[in-house]
Order: structure tokens, then sequence, then C-alpha cells
């Protein structure tokens, strides 16, 4: 992959490249790129996600961006940032004298108190 990293341009003509087999949403974000300018340094981007992430996962990104019909890394990449599994959140007890003593009334009058002063003139 380091090669790819340093010399994009290998995508379109290095031999282990030509025959790769990718998955099939993979391969058709990769032909449209490959038509635009420095489009082999924007796959190399999803590559690289597919080194992270896997390439069941980049799979589905890349299905995701042509369903939307926007192929572009930025778009791969956010669709692969969205998919992956965020980690667990851990609840953070809160110390017992934090806590309000009494829960807060939700009181609208008063709001409307200081709108009718103010504005009520």
């Amino acid at each position: 992959m380091s090669v790819l990293e340093r010399k994009p341009g290998a995508l379109r003509n290095g031999a282990p490249f030509v025959q790769w087999d990718l998955p099939s949403p993979v391969r058709k974000v990769r032909d449209h790129l490959l038509k635009q300018d420095k489009g082999d340094r924007a796959f190399v981007e999803i590559l690289l996600a597919m080194k992270s992430h896997g390439s069941e996962l980049l799979s589905v990104a890349c299905e995701l961006a042509l369903e939307h019909k926007t192929l572009n890394a930025a778009v791969v990449l956010n669709h692969v940032n969205r998919l992956k599994e965020s980690p667990p959140v851990r609840e953070n007890p809160v110390p017992g004298h934090l806590r309000p003593q009494q829960e807060p009334q939700a009181n609208c009058s008063r709001y409307e108190q200081l709108r009718e002063v103010r504005y009520g003139q």
C-alpha cells in the first residue's frame, strides 16, 4: 500500500493493480474516480480506509455513494466513518453532593412576565 501512497498513478498501469479483485461497488467507484483529474489520489485515500476498516465496510460505503450518485473520496470516507461502530459510551455517575436537592420546575409564566415588562410598555 505504501507504493500507492507515494505513486498513486501506479493504480492505472501497475501490474499488481490491473487485475485487482475488488468488490463490485469499490471497483465501480474506482472506475469513476480514475476518469477524473487526480482521481487516482482520491482512490488511494479510499484504499487506505480499506486497510484500516476492512473491505466489507468500504464496500457498503461505496454502495451508498453510488446510490446517492456522489462519487468522491470525501463522501465515501464520510460513509465509512458513519458506518463504523462507535465505542460504547461510558456513563459517569454524578456525585451525590452535586445532585440538586430539588428538581427544578418549569415555569413559563416567569418568562412571560419578563417579556411583558420589557416589550409590553
